[in-house]
This record gives C-alpha cells, structure tokens and sequence, in this order.
C-alpha cells in the first residue's frame, strides 16, 4: 500500500475493496487536479466506458476487453504518455486507476448512462445507472458523459432526453462539463443502428445542444463522418471526435482525425479501442501519435 490509499499492483485492488473500501473516497479527496484544458484549449481523453454497457469487442475479438487486469494495464500505460490529459470511464473502472495512482493530475470524466446494453430490446431507453452529477461533483471529477441515442420509432428516446438534459443542468449547476454523445439512431430489425450520415449528425447536434437549462458547461462527443465541417457549423459548443472500433489501416483513421482537428470547433479526441488495442499492441506508440495529432509539440 503507498500512499493515500493507493495500491502497487492490480491484483492488491482486490485486497483494498475487502477490507478497507473507505480508502477510496480518501483517494478521491487526496487526488491532484489540473484545469480542464491545456493552455492550447485541446483535450485527449482515453475511453475506458464500453465494457460497462457489455461492449467487449475490438476488431473481430469478441472478448478483447474482458480481461480487466489487461485493460487497466493498457489504460494505466495511456495515462502516463505526457501527451493524454485523462481518462472517460464509469466509477468501477476510475476508482481501479485512481488507486493504481495513475489520475493525478489528469482529468476524470464520469460516464453517467449504461443501462441501455448493446442489442438489448431497451437499447434506447438508455438509463443513468453509473455516475450522478451530485456524485461526480463530491468525488472531485471534471465532469460526467451521456450517450444520448435519438430513435424516432422508439418511445424509450423521451426518457433517455429528459434525463440527459436533467444532467445537463445539474453539472451546470456544479460547474462541471456536461459531455453529450448523440446519435440519430434507427432500427433495422433487432438492431439499433446509428446514423453516420452527415445530415443525421447534424440533426443530432441540434437536439443535444437544446438539452438543458444552460450550455455553458456542455461539449459534444461526435463521430467523425463526410462533410465534417459542415457538420460544426451546425454548433458553437466544443467538441471532442470518438475514435469507434478500430478498422481498416491505422493510418487512414489518422490521417482522418487530423483533418477534423483543424476544424475551430473541434477541441480534441475521446478514444478508447484504436489506442488501447492498436494493431501490433504498441499502447504507448499509438496514443503517441493521437497526442500529437491533438497538442502538436506541447505533446512531446
């Protein structure tokens, strides 16, 4: 055991949780924080909330992430790379880093709404079932994260809108960035499927912008598709690309995410699978390469 309730090695968190569950919120307490942003006014954040809403695949391993020892390994090698300003996850996950000493000075973003699982009849009615925003703002995090998933055929949509605008304003209140993913979503048999199309974005972009009693504190988490900066001419709230799962050559998805990050809205990354899986497994190598993507030299 180090200090603050902090742990050396994964398999000692186990160790921690039975005995001594106090010293997580010790943690939380004893944490250093930094500002939101960098002096560039950009953000490179790890995604680690996927295995929360059962999504366990990358590429064609169906499990890839099933191993929470592997994954932390992986996430706690992101954390260290100077270029990465912190981590998205849900509180089993933050609460792991955060006693493997790696959210020092790193932002934290809370997931919020994981109840609507992958291929589930009530995918869309997507429930908040991690973070709340009293709890993201007691535990001293930087903010909380809502898939916010619009399906015009699926009634379950109004619950899902109501509470993400009600999020919205409670974070607000706390002054803590509300980070909004939508996605004009339709059914295609059992499937839920999300509309990649520029003009669905768009329409995306304008119901989630409404959400809540103030914008102040929202940023938007958009994929990047055709026609991007038509795309960010629909918004003036800051934005941050997901990364999705990793496909094709790694190269392309680069060479695409520098383009979008030129774009004056478009503030950074959220990516999860395409740096923590790279093809060849080299963690520290890919989040590199997105670091400096996003903060150019101020990465190094």
């Amino acid at each position: 055991m180090t200090g603050a309730g902090r742990v050396a090695a994964v398999a000692d968190l186990t160790d921690v949780r039975v005995r001594e569950p106090g010293r997580i919120a010790a943690a939380w307490a004893a944490r250093r924080r930094r500002p939101l942003v960098r002096e560039d006014g950009r953000m490179l954040l790890v995604a680690a909330d996927h295995a929360a809403r059962g999504v366990l695949g990358v590429r064609e391993a169906g499990a890839a992430m099933a191993s929470r020892s592997d994954l932390l390994d992986r996430l706690v090698t992101a954390l260290r790379r100077p270029g990465v300003d912190g981590v998205l996850g849900t509180p089993d996950v933050l609460d792991d880093l955060l006693l493997l000493g790696a959210l020092d000075d790193k932002v934290a973003v809370g997931s919020m709404n994981r109840g609507g699982l992958q291929g589930a009849s009530f995918e869309v009615d997507d429930r908040f079932t991690a973070y709340t925003a009293a709890e993201i703002a007691a535990r001293g995090l930087d903010g909380g994260k809502m898939l916010t998933r619009i399906c015009l055929d699926d009634p379950g949509t109004v619950a899902t809108l109501e509470a993400s605008a009600g999020a919205v304003t409670a974070l607000a209140e706390h002054r803590l960035m509300a980070m909004v993913e939508p996605f004009w979503s339709t059914r295609e048999g059992a499937r839920l499927v999300n509309r990649l199309d520029p003009d669905s974005v768009v329409r995306s972009v304008h119901v989630a912008a409404g959400l809540g009693a103030s914008s102040a504190y929202t940023w938007l988490k958009l994929p990047v598709v055709d026609e991007l900066d038509r795309v960010m001419d629909a918004t003036t709230l800051p934005t941050l690309l997901l990364g999705g799962d990793p496909d094709g050559d790694p190269h392309d998805t680069y060479a695409s995410w520098g383009h979008a990050l030129e774009l004056p809205a478009v503030r950074g990354l959220v990516v999860g699978r395409a740096l923590l899986f790279p093809p060849g497994g080299d963690v520290a190598a890919a989040v590199d390469i997105a670091a400096g993507l996003v903060h150019g030299g101020a990465a190094a």
